[in-house]
């Protein structure tokens, strides 16, 4: 300021200063209890209390405030050293109690250091601070979803897609398996399926969910990320319903229900868990480092499934062509005609597939972040991809687009991306869509006429195709060259980016598709053949002209 402002500040300005410091260092007393009452709690509630120190300190950081109480420190000596002999000897009483209040600072920000960097192998009660509610409710939502997928949704596909003697018989079994499933893996699925047991298959730790309760959690794939056991535990289970719900397709029409609820179990068991523990499995991003060995054989083989190119749709498309052909074609096949009885159905069926979808991938990334946005728009570009390309493919080829195609080409859209649905860029998972569709319409349209297998919902045609196309094609889509993810190394902590190669990771997904149709085949056809010569698996001819719908069950879809 000029001189001639100094002029006019009046002669008593020490004390003026004095009084503005000693107004400083009443603050400073308050701030010595408060910090003193943070302290004590710190030790007595230091999870919950750092919870959320950290949450307001942290994303500031600590450097600012360093800084800032420097300046004001040193301004502070120049002013001490300008005050009176008795007016410093105030300040020097006062000063005592700022020690005090700045022994309990450092030892808050000392805690909040340690607290900076994530923290490995953390314990239960770590990990209670390390659960964000809306990674929760996105999980809850994102189950609703995937169920919604099974009932109703693939049973008003697939019952629209059969005749109508038999519609209510696809809605019985596709509402019976969910439900059976569901029971199987809260027995025993969930603890076969992710725990420690070995390379193919886990153990029965957790076998009627022991262990697992409100307090308990599991891993997401970002270090210091969890979300509550039970959330991941019905985020699979509605995995496990869908899959088996989708192999009955191949063979609709002409199976009879108890075998096929027998088959169901069984087939859980000895394919779907392994298959789910060898691709999904591992200890986790915070234990990885510390058990590198923990992990499913396909996931030690670093193949890429994000949302179940291989667990699902693989596994689901082989299991329905062994099933199709172990029991034959339906009677009158290619004799009589089959069209679909409600293509409204079967439309609406697919509206609800397509919605549910998004749950099924984007809540498959575990957490609600950019991540889970990305897999879901790559699931709704290449859905879209997929119809258009299905319907320019009949317009060549027919001369004119149909709605059951339209609805085919979306399925297969979403087969194929499920695999690369949060490893893929917008365009590239476009672009997965155009050729799935393209591939899936050879194999329905040529390929199953040309080998007279009756795959009567194309179950192998869409899914297994499909399956197939997206998990090779995840080797690609993935490429961060080409916009993708690449993929994390978690046997470094914190988990860093890995080197990506996409001749290696081709490799490594010919290894997840080889392994799963090889797996699931051989299981599938033991199961189908010891059914087939002991309980049987066809109803008879007469009951097979008659309709399932009345002689298994003994009802009709529709009573008019």
């Amino acid at each position: 300021m000029s001189h001639g402002v100094m002029r006019q500040i009046p002669e008593y300005w020490p004390f003026c200063v004095l009084c503005a410091f000693w107004h400083g260092v009443c603050i400073l007393h308050c701030t010595t209890i408060a910090l003193h009452c943070t302290t004590i709690a710190l030790h007595n509630h230091r999870g919950v209390c750092m919870k959320y120190i950290i949450a307001v300190i942290k994303p500031h950081k600590l450097d600012p405030v360093r800084k800032a109480l420097t300046a004001l420190g040193a301004a502070g000596a120049i002013v001490f050293a300008a005050l009176p002999a008795f007016a410093q000897e105030a300040v020097e009483k006062a000063a005592d109690g700022a020690a005090a209040a700045g022994a309990a600072a450092a030892e808050v920000a000392a805690t909040i250091a340690v607290a900076d960097g994530p923290i490995k192998a953390p314990t239960v009660e770590q990990m209670a601070g390390m659960v964000d509610k809306g990674d929760t409710g996105w999980m809850l939502i994102s189950s609703a979803l995937v169920l919604l997928m099974s009932i109703p949704a693939l049973a008003l596909f697939y019952g629209g897609l059969v005749r109508t003697k038999n519609m209510l018989s696809l809605l019985m079994q596709v509402f019976m398996i969910v439900s059976v499933a569901a029971l199987v893996w809260v027995t025993y699925g969930y603890s076969l399926a992710f725990t420690s047991g070995n390379a193919f298959i886990g153990g029965f730790s957790k076998m009627f969910l022991a262990g697992v309760s409100t307090t308990t959690y599991a891993a997401t794939f970002s270090n210091n990320v969890y979300i509550p056991e039970y959330a991941f535990v019905v985020f699979q289970m509605t995995f496990a319903c869908i899959t088996p719900a989708l192999i009955v397709g191949a063979f609709a029409e002409r199976i009879k229900f108890t075998p096929l609820m027998i088959f169901t179990v069984l087939w859980l068991t000895f394919a779907y868990f392994p298959i789910a523990h060898m691709v999904w499995y591992w200890a986790g991003p915070d234990f990885l480092v510390d058990a590198p060995n923990d992990v499913g054989f396909l996931w030690g083989k670093a193949a890429l499934d994000f949302a179940g190119g291989t667990v699902v749709h693989i596994n689901a498309g082989i299991a329905g062509l062994v099933g199709c052909l172990i029991i034959g074609k339906r009677v009158g096949h290619g004799k009589e005609a089959t069209p679909p009885h409600s293509m409204t159905m079967t439309m609406i069926g697919a509206s609800l597939l397509w919605v549910g979808w998004f749950g099924f991938n984007a809540g498959s990334n575990l957490e609600a972040n950019g991540l889970a946005a990305l897999a879901f728009i790559n699931t709704f570009v290449a859905t879209a991809a997929a119809a258009v390309a299905w319907c320019l493919i009949e317009q060549f080829h027919h001369g004119k687009p149909s709605l059951l195609g339209a609805v085919t080409g979306a399925v297969a859209g979403l087969v194929a991306i499920t695999p690369a649905s949060g490893f893929a860029a917008p365009m590239t998972s476009i672009l997965l869509g155009f050729a799935a569709s393209g591939l899936c319409y050879v194999f329905v349209a040529y390929v199953k006429n040309k080998l007279k297998y009756d795959d009567t919902l194309d179950v192998f045609g869409v899914h297994g195709v499909g399956g197939i196309v997206g998990a090779l094609g995840t080797a690609i889509v993935a490429d961060p060259a080409l916009g993708g993810q690449g993929w994390i190394d978690y046997t470094v902590f914190p988990a860093i980016p890995g080197e990506y190669v996409m001749a290696d990771q081709f490799v490594s997904q010919l290894w997840a598709v080889g392994t799963t149709v090889l797996w699931t085949g051989v299981v599938s056809a033991v199961l189908f053949y010891a059914l087939k010569f002991t309980t049987g698996l066809r109803p008879t001819e007469d009951a097979e002209r008659e309709g399932l719908d009345l002689t298994e069950h003994g009802e009709r879809a529709y009573n008019y």
